[in-house]
């Protein structure tokens, strides 16, 4: 026989529709087929069945073809419908085509039978196929529009799946991709099946893995009972089970998965399957551009991460704040739970913790270790990255295991912090799962350690920079206070004179608001405010009788000396105001220049005051020293005149009250 014919036979007598059915038997086809009369009868096999045919009498004596058409337009099926009658005339048989019969048949030309049917049902496959294809492309752009909303692989991949088992009716499938980092083959997304699915495989292995290495859709009505499938994989699928798994193909390359499940009965489709091979496709390329997006986002992170880190490692010299900030982006940007950085102390073989972050407890702070023991030590010693999968497996030689035995660490990482050619210490990364990173990850944690490494550089630089700018400045500072003391040991008759005017013009100064910077430049210049007096002859310095004009020209040049000799001294440039202006005067009758008012510096202003005040109040050799009270009244009749009105008020508001008698 040909085919199989299922025919719903609208007539009401019985000998017409056995005379029907031996022609379409005589043509060579079987035939399934049910007769009824009436409009309710027709529905309810219209529900009950898939027909293939309809042949209908024209005209019934409750029911006809009109009517008959209007049932199935109804239903919503678009069936061949021939209409067979022995007394239908023309008007009649073009009104039942314009409502639409497909054909009709006159009963005495019954040899047209059934090539009418083979005729109708060609166009009706051909029909369905069209209306098929129509809805399958309807589906397929209403997901595409659906991917393309989506921002992300976690957003997408759910929204992809599901669309998919409500285009193909059934409530089980999943989605699979590949790893190239581990070689493995991943499953991120299931609706329905068993709960103990298992969650990755390699390729080759179970039904995603066959059709990832192959590149090539496996469709089976049982995969149970596949003997394309290993035995070994087929004992772990559900009976009753079958479908299609299809690849998601990426040029020469396939980077996952697409499967669905139907139980039996039910067989997937032809359609079907060009459906599933159509939103494979959708589905790969938004995949591709979903990691694409994601690769530029992590890339710009990335980028902005370094710049800060840059900024950072540029405009911070404390090496704590520095490593406290890199470790957070390190944590951030490499999504790992945990970090440390150890230093090596120089000389003694050892590692240190000096920074960490992440850790459930402060042990790690104690996890000192000796270069070459260890992972960390092993880092040092090879210069490369350890890196140790499992933490686990590997516990016996992690040689700081009872510092981290609560913190439940599974991946580790030692990179060696190698700054001009010398290690200077590890970066540790920490995780609590197993990290099974990509080559991109691997690379930014090198760059990473090498930004680090250039941080601990820096400020161990600049540390020592600071350290021996500390001791410079000191032994600047001795120096300086060796001239004063030298010059205290040639005049006995001052002996202390500096060291007390210099502090007293330094609170002086503290009590007018001066900085503290400003303070160190102002103690120095106290020190050395008489240091041009080295140049003077004994028999006028230390005369003990009053100077004559002449001795008194010569002693008025030692502001000048004490100039000519410091100002060649950088470091002493913001000391030289007060050994070169602390002999002018308010009102200009002072020397080497004559300034007046605030056009003499105010640190040699200040100066002034405390100097003439330590000069009056102790003994000279051509006087005795004044009282406290003589010498408070003398700086406060000459305020205006030689000192500074503001400086003198402050001086006798919170200095001489220290002296009063």
């Amino acid at each position: 026989m040909n085919t199989h014919l299922r025919v719903l036979l609208v007539e009401d007598s019985e000998d017409d529709s056995q005379l029907l059915l031996r022609e379409i038997r005589r043509g060579g086809h079987g035939v399934e087929f049910e007769r009824v009369e009436t409009a309710t009868a027709m529905k309810a096999a219209l529900a009950r069945q898939t027909w293939d045919v309809i042949i209908c009498d024209y005209s019934l004596p409750q029911f006809g073809a009109p009517q008959a058409l209007a049932v199935l337009k109804e239903s919503g099926y678009d069936l061949p419908f021939i209409i067979v009658s022995g007394t239908i005339g023309e008007e009649s048989a073009v009104s039942a085509l314009k409502a639409g019969a497909h054909d009709f048949v006159v009963k005495g030309s019954l040899a047209r039978l059934i090539p009418a049917i083979q005729r109708e049902m060609k166009d009706a496959s051909v029909r369905h196929e069209r209306r098929q294809r129509e809805r399958e492309l309807e589906a397929i752009a209403l997901i595409s529009a659906t991917m393309r909303s989506a921002n992300t692989l976690a957003e997408m991949l759910p929204r992809l799946l599901d669309q998919t088992l409500e285009l193909i009716g059934t409530e089980s499938g999943s989605i699979w991709l590949y790893d190239p980092a581990n070689d493995g083959i991943n499953l991120v997304i299931q609706r329905g099946g068993p709960e103990n699915l298992i969650t990755s495989v390699n390729p080759g292995e179970d039904i995603p893995g066959l059709v990832v290495k192959s590149g090539e859709a496996m469709i089976s009505r049982e995969f149970h009972s596949d003997l394309r499938v290993p035995e070994h994989i087929r004992e772990h699928v559900p009976k009753d089970i079958g479908g299609v798994c299809v690849p998601l193909n990426s040029n020469e390359n396939v980077i996952g998965a697409l499967c669905v499940n139907v139980p039996l009965p039910r067989e997937i489709t032809v359609g079907e399957v060009r459906i599933l091979n159509a939103l494979a496709e959708i589905g790969r390329n938004t995949i591709q551009r979903m990691r694409l997006h994601e690769q530029t986002v992590k890339q710009l992170e990335r980028l902005d991460a370094l710049r800060a880190i840059d900024l950072v490692i540029s405009s911070t010299r404390d090496l704590q704040v520095t490593l406290d900030i890199l470790i957070s982006q390190i944590i951030k940007q490499l999504e790992v739970d945990a970090v440390s950085i150890l230093l090596i102390r120089p000389g003694s073989g050892r590692l240190e913790f000096v920074a960490g972050q992440g850790f459930y407890s402060r042990n790690i702070e104690a996890g000192n270790a000796h270069i070459g023991e260890g992972y960390a030590g092993q880092a040092v010693l090879e210069r490369r990255t350890v890196r140790v999968k499992d933490l686990k497996n590997e516990y016996e030689k992690f040689k700081r295991r009872e510092l981290l035995a609560a913190e439940e660490f599974v991946s580790y990482f030692g990179v060696p912090l190698i700054g001009k050619g010398e290690v200077k210490g590890v970066l540790e990364i920490f995780h609590r799962s197993e990290l099974n990173p990509d080559s991109e990850w691997l690379s930014f944690l090198e760059t990473l350690g090498g930004q680090t490494a250039i941080a601990i550089e820096n400020a161990i630089l600049f540390q020592d920079l600071q350290r021996s700018n500390s001791e410079l400045a000191m032994a600047y500072d001795a120096t300086i206070e060796g001239w004063s003391q030298a010059l205290d040991l040639r005049d006995k008759d001052t002996e202390g004179h500096t060291l007390r005017v210099t502090e007293m013009a330094v609170k002086l100064a503290r009590a007018l608001g001066m900085e503290e910077e400003q303070l160190i430049h102002m103690r120095r210049g106290g020190l050395l405010h008489d240091i041009g007096k080295m140049a003077v002859p004994d028999n006028i310095l230390l005369k003990p009788e009053p100077l004559t004009d002449e001795e008194w020209e010569i002693m008025r040049q030692h502001p000048q000396l004490a100039y000519d000799w410091i100002v060649a001294i950088p470091y002493l440039k913001y000391a030289l105001e007060i050994p070169y202006y602390h002999h002018e005067k308010w009102n200009g009758t002072g020397y080497p220049h004559g300034l007046k008012g605030e056009l003499i510096p105010l640190a040699a202003r200040i100066f002034a005051v405390a100097d003439v005040w330590d000069a009056l109040t102790n003994d000279r050799p051509y006087r005795k020293a004044w009282s406290h009270s003589e010498a408070i009244e003398y700086i406060r009749r000459n305020r205006g005149t030689y000192f500074d009105p503001q400086i003198v008020e402050v001086f006798l508001r919170h200095i001489s009250s220290t002296f009063q008698e």
